[in-house]
């Protein structure tokens, strides 16, 4: 398929459309949505046919199939990431969200401190005030590549002992940071020396870059697998976030007998089109458009980046994966009403706020680019034309 192929999402329901204005407040005809994560782009022809599959089926109630959603779930694991997960470890859950939000009820108690690496996808910290927990925000540091760095020696003087989780994003989002095995094995050892267990967000781990390498966490730290929860989902990869089905994998029997045991009190399940469309999406027809898909957004990221050089002392942070870009704006000396009246009034581009992404964020904002390259373009054009007078 062609990434370029235009396609009006506006009412449709399409959430990063039909509510820019009274979400982010850009209310232009013309605006150009670049914040809620998901792409503009069609469905591949494999998604389309699960759903009609259904559909023509015409049998809608309870289904059997989940067993096969555990084995398409382990074979994309080994095939794409050399991750051997046994396929009795995964549990289906109504989205990755629903399963943040289970992990918190199940493995923490209302007061708890649950950890976050900051600036980070700010519905981790929403997730866990919903909760009654409270947030421990671990501020990252910036490396000498300008990239998001982990800081524990910085962490080690902020922990209140009150502790009870951290939850990482891997790869990063926002920016796409993929972190080695070695700084895996570096914050297992951190959890370890505090008590933590580790909730690890992987729901970023298919769309990484040509030329980068991701390694799953139980890959690179086996043996911390008694203290970790690893989250996915097909939903970012494919663009199926309305199918509400994501999963679990917990190879530790104590741990997956708990998270079992919220499920079944919550009695909350995907649905059956979800569960056929991972299926569909976990398959050779399903690798193949993913490989075209990160060489695309590979592209949009350096239109992305070399656009926003051109304006003077301002930089997108270096990405490794996926398509959720990073500009601090801190650099220019504009307040945040400014930066917001030159990029949502003049520029009329509606991207993620940086304050909700928690520290870091004071004055970033997060860019959408899973989007056709002519719209990055735009994008792009209009922010060196708001910021032409600096």
């Amino acid at each position: 398929m062609s990434f370029d192929q235009p396609v009006d999402r506006r009412s449709v329901g399409a959430t990063k459309w039909d509510l820019l204005a009274s979400a982010i407040g850009v209310e232009a005809a013309d605006a150009l949505p670049m914040w809620v994560a998901d792409m503009d782009f069609p469905p591949g022809e494999f998604l389309q046919r699960a759903v009609t599959g259904v559909r023509d089926g015409g049998f809608y109630g309870y289904f059997s199939t989940l067993p096969h959603f555990q084995q398409a779930v382990a074979g994309w694991m080994a095939d794409r990431h050399g991750w051997q997960a046994d396929p009795g470890h995964v549990i289906a859950t109504h989205g990755l969200g629903n399963a943040i939000a289970m992990c918190l009820q199940t493995y923490t108690a209302p007061g708890d401190e649950i950890a976050i690496l900051t600036p980070v996808y700010h519905e981790f910290a929403a997730k866990v005030r919903r909760n009654r927990r409270e947030v421990r925000e671990l501020p990252l540091a910036i490396g000498a590549d300008r990239r998001f760095a982990l800081d524990f020696e910085r962490w080690e003087g902020m922990l209140s002992g009150r502790e009870r989780m951290l939850v990482l994003s891997s790869p990063h989002n926002p920016a796409g940071r993929i972190w080695t095995p070695d700084e895996q094995r570096a914050l297992a050892d951190f959890c370890a020396r505090h008590g933590l267990l580790l909730l690890c967000d992987e729901i970023h781990h298919d769309l990484v870059f040509p030329g980068e390498r991701h390694v799953p966490f139980p890959v690179a730290v086996p043996d911390a697998m008694d203290r970790t929860v690893i989250l996915g989902a097909a939903s970012k990869t494919f663009n199926i976030a309305g199918a509400r089905t994501g999963y679990a994998i917990i190879p530790d029997e104590g741990l997956r007998t708990r998270f079992a045991a919220c499920v079944t009190a919550l009695d909350i399940q995907p649905n059956r089109f979800g569960v056929e469309m991972t299926r569909a999406a976990y398959s050779p027809e399903g690798a193949a458009w993913v490989d075209a898909l990160v060489d695309y957004l590979a592209g949009n990221a350096r239109t992305f980046a070399e656009g926003v050089a051109r304006i003077p002392g301002l930089a997108a942070m270096p990405m490794q994966s996926t398509y959720l870009a990073w500009v601090d704006f801190a650099p220019l000396g504009l307040s945040r009403e400014e930066l917001q009246k030159r990029v949502l009034g003049n520029a009329r581009i509606g991207p993620s706020p940086g304050p909700p992404f928690g520290t870091g964020g004071e004055l970033a904002m997060r860019f959408n680019l899973g989007t056709r390259r002519a719209h990055v373009d735009e994008a792009v054009a209009r922010l060196q034309r708001a910021f032409a007078d600096l």
